[in-house]
């Protein structure tokens, strides 16, 4: 804004730092401009900082306010504050399923399940995401390409993960063939894996799912990647909910019915009474398309 920032009034949904990071701090900047007041809805979460931009702005002559639309900020910035405080990033799994619960036919056919407006509303979660999570199993089935193809898109691709403990992928797949955004495989250390694939490995411990996820997600983390986009299937689900790394749940349903043996959207959670069920808390309901979204935050009853 130049010039006309001074005297000006400031609204910012995180308090402006005061540390030099990837970038340089804000605050200095902030009162340098000349802002004569601003108002932060909520502070830094890192506790090395929190505060500090606060008081350089207010040592600077600036009058500073803070907790104006706290709670709201604190959804929006909710995968920074996971970050900040766990080291690991914001993870979301996403699911479309028919009303009875299946993610595919009997066959394994999955597309498509959702409409078109819910395909649309996933497009532009994939663009706020750092990184998109599938298993091997996807890939074989469905051969996903999980790039941002929006109209309007500025070209910024989420990284592309894989997680497989058998290394058995498809040479052919799109996400090592297409070259429209970078593509990972977590996979354990010393296993095999095949052509194109093996440029792409991230060695990692066995785990439950093939490979430890809480050390995938570590190294998404150590990378700056703070939000994750799960569109896996059932059992890599399954694995993220029971050890407990999953922040948001999105299930599209579908005004449809599969019925049969097809897949359904969780594999084994280990729920053998209904009072051991995992919630959605903080649950929201909206009517997208034909479809309807539920999204909530998983928690183990009891």
């Amino acid at each position: 804004a130049g010039e006309l920032a001074r005297g000006a009034t400031l609204y910012v949904t995180l308090e402006p730092c005061s540390h030099l990071g990837r970038t340089p701090p804000c605050a200095p900047a902030v009162a340098e401009a000349g802002i004569v007041e601003v108002f932060a809805a909520m502070e830094d979460p890192n506790r090395l900082v929190s505060g500090a931009g606060l008081r350089l702005l207010g040592e600077r002559g600036v009058q500073v306010h803070v907790g104006l639309l706290e709670d709201e900020a604190r959804r929006l910035n909710e995968a920074f504050i996971k970050h900040v405080g766990t080291g690991l990033p914001f993870v979301e799994i996403k699911v479309a399923m028919t009303l009875d619960g299946k993610i595919a036919t009997a066959s394994g056919r999955s597309r498509w399940i959702s409409g078109e407006a819910a395909r649309q509303w996933v497009q532009e979660r994939r663009d706020r995401a750092g990184a998109v999570l599938v298993g091997a199993n996807t890939v074989r089935l469905d051969n996903p390409q999980l790039t941002v193809r929006l109209a309007d898109h500025d070209g910024r691709q989420p990284l592309r993960c894989v997680v497989t403990a058998s290394g058995n992928l498809p040479a052919d797949a799109m996400l090592v063939t297409d070259g429209a955004a970078e593509t990972v495989v977590f996979h354990p250390t010393g296993g095999p894996l095949r052509g194109e694939w093996q440029q792409r490995t991230v060695d990692l411990p066995a785990g439950n799912a093939g490979v430890d996820l809480r050390a995938a997600l570590s190294w998404l983390a150590a990378r700056g990647i703070i939000d994750v986009l799960v569109e896996g299937g059932g059992t890599l689900n399954a694995v993220l909910l029971r050890a407990g790394l999953v922040d948001r749940v999105s299930v599209f349903v579908a005004p449809k019915l599969f019925g049969g043996a097809a897949p359904g959207g969780f594999g084994e959670l280990g729920v053998t009474d209904p009072a051991e069920a995992f919630q959605l808390e903080g649950l929201q309901v909206q009517q997208i398309g034909q479809d309807w979204l539920f999204r909530g935050r998983p928690a183990r009853a009891g």
